[in-house]
C-alpha cells in the first residue's frame, strides 16, 4: 500500500510540474507544433534524458514489480501498425493539445477540454483493444 501512495504522489508532483511547465497549455503546445515556442520542446527533451537515465538505473536494479515478480523490460517490436498509431497519436496531439500526461493535469486544473480529450482518449483505447481481438498483428 505504501508502494501506491508512494506512486500516486509521484504522479501528482509529476503532473503539478507539467502544470508549472505550461506543458498543459493549449496555446504553449501549438506553438510548439507550429515552430513558434521552443519551450516545451525543451521539456520533452530532459524527460527523455531523464528517463533514459532511469531504464538504465531499472536494467541494472534487482527491482520487482508491485506484484513482486521480477522486473521484466522488454522492447516492442515496431510492426506496420506502429507508423499508424504514431500519426494518429500525433494528430491527436496536436488537435487537443494535450498527450496522456498533460490530458491529466489538464484535468487536476479544472479544464473543461481536458474532459474531452479524456473521454477521446478512452474511446480510441477501446477501438484499439476492439481491433486487436480481431487482428494478432497490431
Amino acid at each position: 500500500m505504501n508502494k501506491k501512495l508512494g506512486f500516486l504522489g509521484f504522479g501528482t508532483l509529476f503532473g503539478f510540474a507539467l502544470s508549472r511547465v505550461g506543458a498543459s497549455e493549449y496555446d504553449l503546445i501549438v506553438g510548439m507544433f507550429v515552430g513558434e515556442d521552443y519551450t516545451l520542446v525543451g521539456v520533452i527533451v530532459t524527460a527523455i534524458i531523464v528517463g533514459t537515465i532511469g531504464m538504465q538505473v531499472l536494467k541494472k536494479s534487482k527491482q520487482r514489480t508491485i506484484s513482486g515478480e521480477p522486473l521484466n523490460i522488454s522492447y516492442k517490436k515496431l510492426g506496420p501498425w506502429s507508423l499508424l498509431g504514431a500519426a494518429i497519436f500525433g494528430l491527436g496531439w496536436g488537435i487537443s493539445g494535450a498527450c496522456p500526461g498533460t490530458v491529466l493535469a489538464q484535468l487536476g486544473e479544472g479544464k473543461l477540454y481536458g474532459f474531452f480529450t479524456f473521454a477521446g482518449m478512452i474511446f480510441g483505447t477501446y477501438i484499439y483493444a476492439r481491433l486487436k481481438e480481431k487482428h494478432e498483428s497490431l
